[in-house]
């Protein structure tokens, strides 16, 4: 298989299990992102893939070769780490071609192999600059374009951007999706944070305790989220307690509403929770009458300038609905009011 394969790989630290039972198969060129809490076991899977840890069961497979056991400096890998890890010694372009230069490469093709992948990464000009001289954004990239130097068949990043302020961080995400587009190379990014992943990412693997909970594109995910805690960790999502009736019908609040359809192991009279993300929400004064509807009252709302948020409790529920300004719904603290779910949004999880 072109690409990225790992067979039944966990990981001990002694009696702690860091990671276990992960199958996961990467197509050549995909941009992928694992996604977690901390302490999931994303990093540990990354350093296994890198070579920077041993698995203690399992296999790593790179383009039909076994990685299992093979030295990081044998695997045609590049990494950045959270840290970055630049040589504050060196110049920026000496940072870049330090593999080079321990390799024995002349110092005129190491220079010009810095030029070529300081354009690569939108920083022409600076190769003799000090690192310590370069803004954070700037010695992120010097730390993309030293770990794409050797051409690696493989790109590794370790929460890259996490210690960026939130505008150039946003700016690096497109940034760093538009150099892998180009470039076409297999890249997997450790990251904490829902937003980078759904922003730069073909594939999203999120991790819970050890163990992928769920992989796939980003929409998908957010969309048909596998259990309550991938809904809840992906975005914001109202998670209510229901009881499923019979088919795709569930209880709600004493009200039966109609759903997207129910897991096929679940049962009649089964406890479930029901997932709808707030933009799926509708709230009405509570003159409106109509299908899948809870009878609430609104306890709060927060204008946030893109979006208003409307909190509503229905029979000790809260739901919370959002929306545009040009779509919030005409209502105010106190009011009683209806929460539409529409069925094709309502996700049924077990319990």
């Amino acid at each position: 298989m072109s690409g990225l394969l790992l067979s039944d790989i966990s990981k001990k630290f002694g009696s702690v299990t860091a990671v276990t039972d992960i199958n996961l198969e990467i197509p050549d060129g995909r941009f992928v992102s694992f996604l977690g809490p901390s302490g999931c076991g994303k990093t540990t899977l990354l350093r296994l893939i890198a070579g920077l840890e041993t698995a203690t069961t399992g296999r790593i497979m790179l383009d039909n070769e076994d990685l299992t056991d093979r030295p990081t400096h044998n695997r045609n890998i590049g990494m950045v780490f959270q840290s970055l890890a630049l040589f504050p010694h060196l110049s920026v372009g000496e940072n870049i071609t330090y593999s080079q230069r321990i390799r024995g490469i002349d110092k005129a093709a190491r220079k010009r192999r810095a030029e070529e992948l300081l354009e690569l990464v939108r920083l022409p000009g600076v190769a003799d600059r000090n690192i310590a001289q370069l803004s954070g954004g700037q010695r992120q990239r010097v730390a993309i374009a030293r770990a794409l130097n050797l051409e690696p068949k493989l790109f590794l990043l370790d929460e890259p951007l996490s210690a960026l302020d939130a505008k150039l961080r946003e700016d690096m995400q497109v940034e760093l999706r538009m150099l892998q587009e180009r470039l076409a190379i297999t890249t997997i990014v450790v990251t904490h944070d829902q937003r980078e992943a759904m922003t730069m990412s073909d594939e999203v693997v999120v991790m819970s305790t050890a163990r992928i909970q769920q992989m796939g594109p980003p929409l998908e995910i957010y969309r048909n989220p596998a259990s309550a805690f991938v809904a809840e960790f992906i975005g914001t999502s109202n998670l209510i307690k229901a009881r499923l009736d019979s088919g795709s019908t569930c209880v709600i609040a004493g009200r039966p509403c109609q759903t997207s359809g129910a897991p096929d192991q679940l049962g009649a009279g089964a406890s479930v929770i029901v997932s709808i993300r707030p933009e799926d929400v509708h709230v009405y004064p509570e003159s409106r009458d109509g299908a899948n509807q809870l009878d609430g009252v609104v306890t709060f709302v927060r204008d946030v300038g893109a979006s208003v948020e409307t909190f509503v409790e229905c029979d000790g529920l809260q739901i919370i609905a959002m929306a545009t300004p040009k779509e919030r719904p005409d209502v105010h603290k106190g009011e009683k009011v209806k929460v539409e779910l529409p069925a094709e949004s309502c996700v049924v999880l077990k319990a």
